[in-house]
This record gives structure tokens, sequence and C-alpha cells, in this order.
């Protein structure tokens, strides 16, 4: 067992909790370390049916229970028409109870017009670990390989069938059931692309050319991806200036996590070769950010950055008071023609805002090049974009 760091917000919180985030992530041991009074398990299929079937079973339940105290639903996704008795439960001022909602489909909650309890609750994600929930263990080589989902990094023994099953029954099977997905070899091909080209910019076309299923297909499984909470979206840099430079408008998107990204495409069973440790370790390094972000609510604007005739940056941060060019590179030595991109970045950018510039590498050492540009070994940036 981890602590994680969004365990201290929510249990020192007195607000209610929408806490959403893939299976696996850890959501409902975080409730049940936090000792609730009840919880209400709509994974369960007994527990599921009986409060579907009777839509007053919680009220009366709960009026039988003592009038306070943390109530846990976990998957509230499951029957979305109970957050209507929560709301009912909260706004009787005869009662204090303290709700935190679990879920791991936005999809659901959305597309079912489900009452999201607006002004009552706070919403939270929670994400695989990050890298200082697990430095004292930390191996670049697992993490890499299987990713960080917290069952699956932690487990030495079965990681690899647990990382199978993962995509088998849920990616394949759950979710494809809750699309309602009817051609079975579309969504399958569709799936393998997507991991294929996971951590690259976004193309319908050429998905669709090459999974062999049509555009508008494509863009309603992203869609099922995103709002499953299996995927992040990057969006283009935006800059607040004209500019004659022509940049990329399309969005790059990444798995969650790593690990099922690797699943998918059948090459976790063994550790990441060098011609895919590029890739891999960028994509890992970027959702590492996105963890960061959100766990520590930073409140940065995430993006990428690239310019039709072919200058990169692999993450843009926005920050309040600066802009911060985010360079990857898997390998251990890094060199000025590796910063070419984040020049180009801060031409666009020009006197809105200061750009800091920065290489992340696989190294051990920080270095300053001659440029002036930052390079940071992966285990002091992480460290220090936490306290910044």
């Amino acid at each position: 067992m981890r602590d994680r760091w969004l365990k201290d917000r929510i249990s020192s919180s007195n607000k209610h909790i929408l806490l959403l985030g893939p299976r696996q992530v850890g959501k409902s041991t975080l409730c049940r370390e936090l000792s609730p009074s009840r919880i209400v398990d709509l994974a369960d299929e007994q527990v599921y049916i009986s409060h579907a079937k009777d839509a007053g079973l919680l009220k009366r339940e709960l009026n039988a229970a003592e009038s306070s105290g943390l109530i846990v639903i976990d998957e509230i996704q499951r029957l979305p028409s109970l957050l209507n008795t929560v709301q009912s439960v909260i706004d009787d001022p005869s009662n204090s109870f303290r709700f935190i909602l679990t879920g791991s489909s936005a999809r659901k909650l959305k597309r079912g017009g489900a009452n999201l309890l607006p002004g009552r609750v706070i919403l939270e994600y929670m994400d695989p670990f990050t890298y200082s929930e697990v430095k004292d263990t930390f191996t670049i080589d697992r993490a890499m390989q299987v990713g960080m989902l917290p069952g699956i990094y932690l487990d030495t023994e079965d990681s690899i069938a647990t990382l199978d099953s993962y995509v088998e029954v849920y990616l394949r099977e759950e979710i494809r059931a809750e699309a309602l997905v009817r051609n079975l070899g579309d969504y399958a091909r569709f799936l393998d692309m997507a991991a294929v080209l996971s951590g690259q910019w976004l193309n319908y076309s050429k998905i669709s050319s090459e999974a062999e299923i049509p555009k508008e297909t494509v863009r309603r499984y992203t869609s099922l991806l995103e709002d499953t909470l299996l995927i992040f979206r990057l969006p283009p840099f935006t800059p607040r200036r004209k500019i004659t430079r022509r940049i990329t408008q399309r969005d790059k998107f990444l798995f969650f996590d790593i690990g099922v990204r690797n699943a998918i495409l059948g090459i976790h069973r063994r550790p990441i070769t060098l011609e895919q440790k590029g890739s891999v370790f960028e994509q890992w390094l970027t959702l590492q950010i996105i963890y960061i972000n959100r766990v520590f609510r930073k409140d940065w604007r995430l993006s990428s950055y690239r310019t039709e005739r072919g200058a990169e940056v692999n993450l843009v941060i926005e920050r309040e008071g600066d802009i911060l060019g985010v360079e990857i590179k898997a390998g251990r030595n890094v060199s000025p023609v590796d910063s070419r991109g984040l020049f180009s970045l801060a031409e666009t950018v020009g006197g809105y805002k200061p750009v800091n510039k920065w290489i992340i590498y696989a190294g051990s050492r920080k270095q300053l090049l001659e440029n002036g540009v930052n390079v940071l070994p992966y285990t002091q940036a992480l460290e220090e974009l936490e306290s910044s």
C-alpha cells in the first residue's frame, strides 16, 4: 500500500467529492482508507440491482443510520439516477453526511443527462502513480514497461498477466459493450492503431486509412476513449499575438498509462527496446507532468508545439508567470541542436511572457548549454515541477 498525494486533500476536506479516474488507479482503495461509515459498491452486481430496482433504498438506509458520517458510492456512473437521491440528502439540513462519489466513465454521466450536483460537489481526478509516490523503489525501466497503475507497478509477480486482463477484459470488452459497438473488427483495429499512434498528432484520416474504418467512426471511438478517461488530449499551442509562421492545429493524444498502451501493442512482456525507448520515455514523462498538474492543482495549460516547417517542442507548459518549453530526450547526451524547437517557440511567443527552455533527459546531471538552455535529469525535473 502507498499513500497517494490526493488522499491528504480529500481527507482534510469537508466537501462532497466526485472522484473520477480509469479503472485500477486506486479510487476504491483510497476511499476505504478514509474509514467511511458506509460503502455502496455499484460494481457489485447484487448491490447495483438492489438500488436500480428501488430508488428509495439509499435514503431509507441513511435515515436508519447516524445523521452524519462519510458515505462512499463507488462506480456512480452505473446508476446516475442515484445522484438525485444524493442531492436530496445533501440538501436536507437535518443531517450532515459527506459523500464521495467515484466513477470511471464520464460518458455515462454526461450522455445520461445525470444530475452532477452543481455547486455541491468538488471534482477531483485520480491518475496512476506519480514518480514521487514511489520514489524509494522507482526504476525507470519497469515504469516504461508496465506503466504506473498502482496494482500493476507494485506487483512484481503478476503484473504482466494483470495488464493482459486489463486490455482484454476492460478495454476490448467492457468499453466495447458500453459503446454498443456493433463491428468488433472495426473497434479492435482502431484500438491497435490508436496505441501505435499514441504520443503523436491526432490525424483522423490516417487512422481511418490504416485501420480501414470510416473517419466518423474513428471520431466516435476517439471520443469514447476520452469519455472513459483512457486517453488525454494535448491541444496545439495557441500564440497570443499575430505571427507569420504557420503552426499545426492538431491535438496530440496519449493513452492515460504507458503500460496499458504497451499491452495493447503486446510489447509489455519484456523490457523496452532501444528502438522503442524514445517514444515510450517521451509519453511516460508527459503523462507524469499531466498527473502532477492535476493532483497538485497547478492550473497549467499544457499543449504541444509544431510549425509546418518542422520545428517542434514536445510539451509547452503555460504557467501564471512564464511559459516553459520542454523538449524530452531518452538519451544520456544532449547538444544545442536539440534546442532548436525551443527557440522557435520563444520567437512565436514574443514578449507576451518570459519563455524558459528545458531539455529533460535520461542522464544524471543538470547542465546549462552555451545557448542558455537548462538540461535536467527527469527525476530532478519532476521534483522541480511538483514544488514550483
